[in-house]
């Protein structure tokens, strides 16, 4: 699975998932920042991307819409980057079945 991290999280994570999620990037890479959620939310599913991110929009539009998109919701705070690596590197990524993880 590739994940496509939202702006509110360091594109340095990026390199620290790859071996485990190849093809992954941050939406700076993709020209993305300060895009509407919508705009993050289509080319997350037209280009078969799971959004990471700490908005909750993105939490309310996986609820109304469903996936694709895979949603990773991260509560974690401002939690460094380690601990946001350590998080999306669960068991989530392996489940093809969920479509929603929350971590608080």
């Amino acid at each position: 699975m590739k994940l496509l991290l939202d702006e509110n999280l360091s594109d340095k994570i990026i390199p620290l998932i790859l071996d485990l999620c190849p093809g992954s990037s941050h939406v700076k890479a993709r020209n993305l920042l300060r895009s509407e959620d919508s705009l993050i939310w289509s080319f997350a599913r037209d280009n078969d991307f799971a959004i990471v991110s700490k908005d909750s929009d993105f939490h309310q539009r996986s609820l109304v819409y469903g996936a694709p998109p895979k949603l990773i919701f991260l509560r974690v705070g401002n939690g460094p980057t380690a601990l946001v690596t350590q998080v999306l590197r669960s068991e989530f990524l392996r489940d093809r079945k969920e479509a929603v993880l929350v971590l608080c």
